[in-house]
């Protein structure tokens, strides 16, 4: 897939996968790269910034495979966040399929 569809989208990606459960960083890019190629050394950058920004909480928990592990849980401005990107998404994401339906099927 094309880096630059990427860039865009994986900030939406991570805010989805973690609306409804915290995760820690290395699941999340499994999980994305199950969709589509996704480096694991890409994500954490990113979830660093979402913290800053104050969209994730973070917390460390103890695990059965090694260390303790952080986990991302979206804080009440992270779900405003993904709720607008979500709705900018769906808007775009449409706009474009209706573009590509014009310049494929004419």
């Amino acid at each position: 897939m094309n880096v630059q569809f990427k860039k865009g989208v994986l900030d939406l990606c991570v805010l989805a996968l973690t609306a409804w459960e915290d995760r820690y960083g290395y699941e999340l890019a499994v999980m994305m790269s199950s969709k589509f190629e996704v480096a694991v050394g890409s994500v954490y950058p990113l979830l660093n910034r979402l913290t800053l920004e104050g969209y994730f909480s973070t917390y460390l928990k103890e695990s059965a495979e090694g260390p303790a592990r952080k986990y991302y849980k979206l804080t009440e401005r992270g779900h405003k966040h993904l709720m607008e990107l979500t709705s900018e998404w769906r808007s775009f994401s449409t706009s474009v399929d209706q573009l590509i339906k014009e310049g494929v099927e004419r």
